[in-house]
């Protein structure tokens, strides 16, 4: 018998699967199966983890059964990198949070000044050169605009950068959530993008974020 649509939830640099467990109970709650699946976000770069990821869909999941795909920041990333080398599966809808689909303007620093901190995940990820998003694909971007996070000791130096150039657009480029800017969430071949009032890390324990997580997921566009 076929199951329910499985969520799989996908977390960030430095965390593990934990993290993401109060966004599956509330995903759960809204009538969806979920796994949290875990990676080593430092050990190992973007390619290698979405090769693990499809290995594990292949000795527990069966491809004729539909999945959705939800990740944080880096765990976007994997999302995007995923559905473009590994078209066999039956993706629904997607969904990343937080996620820098252009590139992130931290990570640049942080890679210049102290790479070990960021690993391998900045090649071919937080560089802003993952693979394109398939045109089938339906994914929805939620983004934070409350900045409160670890990064923010780059983000303000980057600011204050921005600011000695006038750039009549000063306004938007300085959101950011703590860690990414709002401006590095967005994509073009995105289906639907909103922004919240939560940080980057905060995004994970909001209940709104769960609800227009789990509202994209069973119908592929954000409650407006």
């Amino acid at each position: 018998m076929q199951q329910k649509n499985r969520a799989i939830l996908i977390h960030g640099l430095h965390q593990t699967a934990w993290i993401m467990r109060p966004l599956a109970k509330r995903l759960q709650a809204q009538g969806l199966d979920t796994h949290q699946y875990g990676y080593r976000s430092m050990r190992d770069g973007i390619k290698i983890n979405s090769q693990r990821l499809n290995a594990w869909l292949e000795q527990h999941h069966h491809p004729d059964w539909p999945i959705d795909l939800v990740g944080h920041s880096l765990g976007g990333l994997i999302i995007r990198d995923f559905v473009y080398y590994y078209p066999q599966w039956q993706i629904r809808h997607c969904v990343t949070l937080g996620t820098p689909h252009i590139g992130s303007i931290c990570a640049d620093y942080i890679w210049r000044l102290m790479p070990a901190v960021v690993g391998q995940s900045y090649i071919d990820a937080l560089d802003g050169t993952v693979a394109p998003l398939p045109e089938h694909i339906a994914l929805g971007v939620i983004a934070g605009n409350r900045p409160k996070g670890l990064g923010q000791l780059f983000l303000q130096y980057h600011n204050r950068k921005l600011r000695k150039e006038n750039n009549p657009l000063l306004d938007e480029c300085l959101v950011h959530d703590g860690t990414v800017y709002l401006k590095e969430t967005k994509l073009d071949a995105a289906t639907d993008h909103i922004i919240m009032p939560v940080s980057h890390t905060g995004m994970l324990v909001d209940k709104e974020v769960a609800k227009q997580t789990a509202h994209f997921l069973q119908h592929g566009l954000f409650r407006r």
